[in-house]
């Protein structure tokens, strides 16, 4: 019978060469254990949302500590992300960073913790990696601000002309006309003017 010479798909995982990637074997499965890392990643797309995020492609400072423990490897540290965004008051582009705190458990494949929960419920060891890249996204996305601010004291824009307050000066302000009378302004404006000269029809002769 004939050899199978048909070739295997590549296997799919995590890619040792991503620098959100860490090889689990450089810990060791003796509880413990501590490896810690200081790696600085480029942002991946999508980290954030339409008005505040992290640029594509900007620096993350990960600071992380691998530790063995009985059910897998224990990831904490933090994440320290540029962000850029758009003010919520006032609507000017604005920067500022963001210091995230990380805590996951990455459960061994087999564990208690493999066997008793869902899929969904923990992070899961791949062979001999750990991707941290879902935490890092999961961790600095929910601690962006849902109103962003360029400053925690921005007064925001002037609801009658639109400019920004912290432009303007102290005193401004704008005329405001009773609505009443505005409106009788209005009547009157459109009131027309009585013609001159105009000959009155009782004294229009035969």
């Amino acid at each position: 019978m004939p050899e199978n010479t048909t070739p295997r798909p590549p296997r799919t995982g995590p890619d040792p060469r991503d620098p959100f990637v860490f090889d689990v074997r450089e810990v060791g499965r003796r509880p413990g254990s501590v490896k810690e890392y200081r790696r600085r990643v480029p942002a991946p797309a999508d980290l954030g949302s339409d008005v505040v995020g992290v640029p594509v492609g900007a620096p993350l400072e990960l600071d992380v500590r691998l530790e063995s423990v009985t059910e897998g490897v224990l990831v904490t540290g933090t994440v320290t992300a540029p962000i850029s965004g758009e003010c919520g008051r006032c609507l000017d582009p604005f920067t500022d960073e963001t210091v995230v705190d990380l805590v996951e458990l990455f459960a061994y494949p087999n564990s208690v913790t493999d066997e008793t929960t869902e899929q969904d419920e923990v992070h899961r060891i791949d062979g001999d990696y750990l991707d941290v890249e879902p935490v890092v996204r999961d961790s600095v996305v929910l601690a962006l601000p849902w109103t962003p601010l360029c400053r925690d004291d921005c007064r925001g824009l002037c609801p009658e002309c639109g400019e920004r307050l912290d432009d303007l000066p102290a005193d401004h302000t704008h005329e405001t006309l009773d609505p009443r009378w505005a409106a009788l302004a209005a009547f009157t404006e459109r009131e027309p003017a009585e013609p001159s000269g105009t000959p009155d029809s009782s004294t229009t002769q035969e």
